[in-house]
């Protein structure tokens, strides 16, 4: 099974980004991420054995409540592997310097989880964000950024983590579908 590990971004944040990236969606020639595939991918597992989903599932449950609930917003943009020749394009979730750290001990925590359940998870470091478009072919992506370097979404809270199967070619002219197979609440958030 494909799995990813994600927060969800909320309705009302995801309404917010629809509506700012509607008028500018033609002027990039980019295969975009449907709006309800936008997420914060904490840990990718590209082929889980199905008989290890009960004690990911165990793990993370204990491993994501012992994390308080994140505020957050998107803001601020990139590309991926870099500006001059992007493949993918992304905006980041605005954090502080505590949140910032709180996010990336989350995302050990989820990594640690599977790991532990013997699945071979995504050794990439780390890089909190969330996929907008990938580009068929390397493409300087400067203009793109300057545009998307002016968003800054509405603030909002995340109180959940999801367990999530990637189901490649099951969709509408051959997508992925996302399948929600558990969330998993976070701890009370601090103050």
């Amino acid at each position: 099974m494909r799995l990813f590990v994600a927060l969800r971004v909320p309705d009302a944040a995801r309404k917010h980004l629809e509506e700012f990236l509607e008028p500018r969606l033609d002027a990039f020639p980019v295969r975009w991420t449907p709006p309800e595939h936008w997420h914060l991918t904490l840990a990718f597992v590209a082929d889980a054995p199905e008989r290890t989903l009960d004690a990911l599932s165990e793990n993370l449950r204990s491993a994501v409540g012992r994390h308080r609930a994140l505020p957050t917003r998107l803001a601020g943009a990139g590309a991926f592997p870099d500006p001059f020749a992007a493949r993918v394009l992304w905006l980041a979730p605005e954090l502080d310097d505590g949140e910032r750290h709180e996010l990336l001990r989350l995302a050990t925590a989820c990594r640690t989880a599977a790991a532990t359940a013997g699945i071979a998870v995504d050794g990439a470091r780390f890089v909190p964000h969330l996929t907008l478009a990938r580009t068929p072919r390397p493409t300087p992506a400067h203009r793109w950024l300057q545009v998307m370097e002016t968003y800054s979404g509405p603030a909002w809270t995340a109180t959940e983590v999801e367990l999530v199967a990637s189901h490649l070619g099951e969709a509408r002219r051959n997508a992925r579908r996302h399948e929600v197979l558990e969330r998993f609440p976070l701890g009370p958030s601090a103050g």
